[in-house]
C-alpha cells in the first residue's frame, strides 16, 4: 500500500482543492481587483496535467476533490476533466467530486456535472438584492445565478449557498437569505472575510469584517440553535435551526481558528501547492509534473516534501484595528 499523506502535526491530508483557472466572469470585491491581469495560457496546467496531478493525490489518499477557480466552469473544455475524474469515483478511491462556483454557468453545465458524478455544488451568493449583487460582484447578474441554481436542483445536484459575511452589506439580509434557503431546501454557510489581496487596505478589510460570533448570536435571537457534530471534510462547523430543520455552517478563520483539524491543501492552476490558505509558503509541482510525464515518482516526492512543510495554522487577525497575517495574493489566485 502507498503510505498516506501525513503532515508534521499528524493530520492526514484527504481533501484537495484544485484551481483550474484564475479567470472569472465576476470581479467580487473580496476576491480580486476589478482590473485583473490574468495568467497566459502557457503558464496554466493543461487538463491532462491536472488529471495526472489529481490522480496522484488520490493514489496518496485524497478522498475528496473540490474544483475551484476563479470560476472553474469558464475553463475551456473543463467537462472533459470532470468526466475523466469520474473514473476514480467508479473505483471508490475518490469519495466525492465537487466544485465551488458562482453559478453563472450552471444552466449550461448542471446536467453534465451530474452525469460526471458530481452530487453537490457550493454556490457563492452574498445577497438576494439585485443591485447589491451587481455592486459586490461588479460584473455579475443575479437572475443568471438564480437560473443556475434552478438548473442545478433540477439536475439533481444538492446545493449549498456560501455567503461571505460583510458588515454594512448583508447584515440586514440574514433573515431573508435564511428563509430563502429553507424554502428551497438548501444548506447555508457563512464565511468570515479574509485579509487577502495586495490592493486591500487595512481599514477596508476591517470595515468589512462581520464576526460569525455575531452572526450566530443573531440566529439565537430568533431560533433555537443546536450544535451539530457533523463534519463534511472542510473547515465549517454546523448548527441546526430547530424551527426550520436547516443546517447552517460557519467558516471562522478569524473568530474561531479551525486549523487544528485541517485536512486539506490547495493547488493553483499553475501547479503551486499551498498547504495553508493563510500562509505565503508554497512549493512548485508543475516542474516535477512536467519533468516526469510518464512516472509519478518525482511528482509524489514533491508532494510529500510539500506536505512535510505544512504549518500548524494561519495568523489571520483583525484585532487592534490592524490586519494581521495578511496575504498579498488574491483569493482567486489560490482557488477559494
Amino acid at each position: 500500500m502507498t503510505a498516506p499523506l501525513i503532515d508534521p502535526f499528524a493530520r492526514a491530508i484527504t481533501y484537495l482543492r484544485v484551481s483550474v483557472t484564475d479567470r472569472c466572469d465576476f470581479r467580487c470585491v473580496y476576491c480580486m481587483s476589478e482590473n485583473m491581469t490574468f495568467l497566459p495560457k502557457k503558464d496554466l496546467l493543461t487538463l491532462e496535467e491536472l488529471d495526472r496531478l489529481c490522480s496522484t493525490f488520490i493514489r496518496l489518499g485524497v478522498e475528496k476533490l473540490r474544483i475551484t477557480g476563479g470560476e472553474p466552469l469558464v475553463r475551456r473544455g473543463i467537462m472533459t476533466f470532470f468526466q475523466a475524474m469520474s473514473r476514480h469515483l467508479d473505483t471508490g478511491a475518490l469519495k466525492e467530486l465537487t466544485l465551488t462556483t458562482n453559478g453563472s454557468q450552471l444552466v449550461k453545465y448542471a446536467n453534465d456535472l451530474y452525469a460526471a458524478g458530481v452530487r453537490r455544488v457550493n454556490i457563492s451568493l452574498d445577497t438576494l438584492d439585485e443591485q447589491k449583487f451587481a455592486d459586490v460582484t461588479r460584473w455579475g447578474r443575479l437572475p443568471q445565478v438564480l437560473k443556475g441554481i434552478d438548473a442545478a436542483q433540477n439536475a439533481g445536484l444538492r446545493v449549498k449557498i456560501n455567503a461571505v459575511a460583510l458588515k454594512g452589506f448583508n447584515e440586514q439580509e440574514l433573515p431573508a437569505i435564511t428563509r430563502w434557503c429553507a424554502e428551497r431546501d438548501m444548506d447555508l454557510t457563512w464565511i468570515e472575510v479574509m485579509p487577502m489581496g495586495e490592493d486591500i487596505g487595512n481599514m477596508e478589510r476591517i470595515g468589512q469584517y462581520w464576526s460569525l460570533k455575531d452572526v450566530r448570536a443573531e440566529y439565537e435571537n430568533h431560533y433555537t440553535v443546536t450544535d451539530l457534530a457533523e463534519r463534511t471534510g472542510g473547515p465549517a462547523r454546523y448548527v441546526r435551526l430547530e424551527e426550520t430543520g436547516q443546517k447552517i455552517g460557519f467558516i471562522t478563520p478569524l473568530s474561531h481558528n479551525f486549523c487544528e483539524s485541517c485536512n486539506r491543501v490547495r493547488v493553483t492552476c499553475t501547479g503551486e501547492i499551498y498547504t495553508c490558505l493563510g500562509q505565503e509558503g508554497k512549493a512548485d509541482l508543475r516542474a516535477p509534473l512536467r519533468a516526469n510525464e510518464e512516472g509519478a515518482g518525482v511528482l509524489e516526492a514533491a508532494i510529500r516534501a510539500a506536505i512535510g512543510d505544512k504549518p500548524r495554522g494561519h495568523d489571520f487577525d483583525y484585532s487592534r484595528q490592524d490586519v494581521g497575517g495578511k496575504m498579498s495574493r488574491h483569493m482567486s489566485h489560490t482557488g477559494g
